[in-house]
């Protein structure tokens, strides 16, 4: 009996043992045959991770005055001299990754970071062919770029609903690191939704262990029958290297920004016309939450917006969108942002400890008027659209209004507010957040750039 018992032991002892040498892999080894492997999947896979490389083109620098040919004939300096520093111009190349996701039509995805400002792209594939490639569309605030390719017998990986990700899960991150050509690593998914990171405007990352370095933006992070679950783009490295802390944007923020891409060229967002924040310990306690309860608060309701149309108030509380969970202001905005122009949202809302399901449709930013009221008090009297160039324009001014007195003018351009980029209102909204006692706005006027305090 103590025999059997010791055998038992050891036989436990050596599955734990491979369990965890193997991440991911079967717990038991078989006695004859080959040994557990991701190399199928990668097999299959890995023809469909390719390498990007970029150029771009830069002008030698030179003294301006040597523009000035009356400066070149005082100091007699020849034309001919002058000529050496107007060198060809000359490239510079940086690399990074990118994934095929439709074979037939040649469409490989990979980070805008990657490829911005860029004059030439050249994408690689593992069995050494190189094709020049077409940018077709870029999603910055997702940090999105599509390219198209002319090649045949091409690979692609199939995109996984990145929803049922869960902490835990397996996955494996193909790239290419520091320029090195395709690298595989493995690990685990970190955390869901992570987002206050300042990287893009648009954040609800996989993070993930699996080794994630320079070189990898745009590149796969796959699940274990590689299948596509986000995009690689971004780590933490203090040290300029992997500490085990990588992003990946979630495979389904990535298609809806792809067909958006694919049907217009550009990504057309919408909105509702809500403002929310994040419920706090505090807040929780004074709705009556119980304990876990996730969700967003509203704090202002636009006039005129689907959301007011629809019967929704402030205070109210959001807790899922379209049957998905919303833990966070960041999440909702990330949800919205997936819904394309005209889709019916389904909302699940908390008022008064009573659940309600309403119904709000997503129009264009353009349709939406925002109140500056509802912005920041020192802006009452004046009315915001979003500016489908960038920035966020005054659509109208209130005579003797807090923002007349202020300053602003119909027409008004904002394109900074507190020293932080505006993209449109969503991002105005949380610069104003900053400082309620005032306000430091770049705005554009009659072509001219001015700065404006508003105390």
């Amino acid at each position: 009996m103590a025999n059997q018992l010791t055998a038992i032991i050891l036989l436990l002892s050596c599955l734990i043992c491979s369990q965890t040498a193997s991440a991911g892999l079967p717990v038991s080894l078989p006695d004859q045959g080959p040994l557990p492997s991701l190399a199928p999947m990668l097999e299959k896979i890995n023809p469909a991770v390719v390498n990007i490389a970029t150029y771009s083109t830069q002008v030698n620098r030179y003294n301006p005055l040597l523009n000035d040919p009356f400066f070149r004939r005082f100091f007699n300096f020849p034309d001919a001299q002058f000529k050496q520093y107007q060198q060809p111009e000359r490239q510079q190349q940086s690399a990074g990754s990118g994934v095929i996701v439709n074979a037939s039509e040649g469409v490989v995805i990979t980070n805008y970071h990657v490829i911005k400002g860029a004059d030439e792209v050249q994408v690689s594939l593992i069995d050494g062919r190189s094709f020049a490639a077409e940018v077709i569309g870029t999603d910055p605030e997702l940090d999105i770029a599509m390219l198209r390719i002319e090649a045949e017998h091409l690979s692609e990986v199939s995109i996984a609903d990145s929803s049922a990700v869960r902490v835990g899960d397996f996955v494996v991150a193909i790239g290419n690191p520091f320029g090195l050509g395709q690298t595989v690593t493995t690990g685990i998914v970190s955390a869901i939704g992570r987002s206050g990171l300042g990287i893009e405007g648009y954040e609800n990352f996989i993070q993930t262990d699996a080794s994630i370095n320079p070189g990898n933006s745009g590149g796969a992070l796959v699940n274990l029958r590689g299948e596509l679950v986000g995009i690689n783009t971004a780590i933490i490295a203090p040290a300029g290297g992997n500490v085990g802390i990588g992003f990946a944007i979630p495979a389904n923020m990535v298609n809806a920004s792809m067909r958006q891409l694919l049907a217009y060229g550009e990504v057309k967002r919408g909105d509702i016309g809500l403002a929310v924040q994040d419920i706090t310990p505090q807040l929780s306690e004074a709705f009556n939450l119980k304990n876990g309860q996730q969700g967003v608060l509203i704090t202002q309701v636009d006039e005129h917006s689907p959301a007011a149309a629809a019967g929704v108030e402030p205070g109210d509380i959001i807790t899922r969108i379209n049957g998905t969970k919303t833990g966070s202001s960041a999440h909702f905005r990330s949800q919205i942002s997936m819904s394309a122009i005209g889709d019916m949202l389904r909302l699940d809302i908390l008022r008064q400890n009573k659940t309600l399901k309403i119904g709000v449709k997503v129009v264009a930013r353009e349709d939406l008027s925002y109140s500056g009221k509802s912005l920041h008090p020192l802006l009452e009297g004046a009315q915001f659209e979003n500016n489908p160039e960038g920035g966020v324009v005054v659509s109208a001014v209130k005579p003797n209004s807090p923002a007349a007195y202020n300053g602003l003018r119909p027409d008004d351009i904002l394109v900074s507010a507190n020293r932080i980029a505006l993209h449109d209102i969503e991002t105005l909204r949380r610069a104003l957040s900053h400082d309620r006692s005032s306000v430091l706005l770049k705005i554009i006027r009659d072509n001219v750039s001015l700065f404006l305090v508003i105390r």
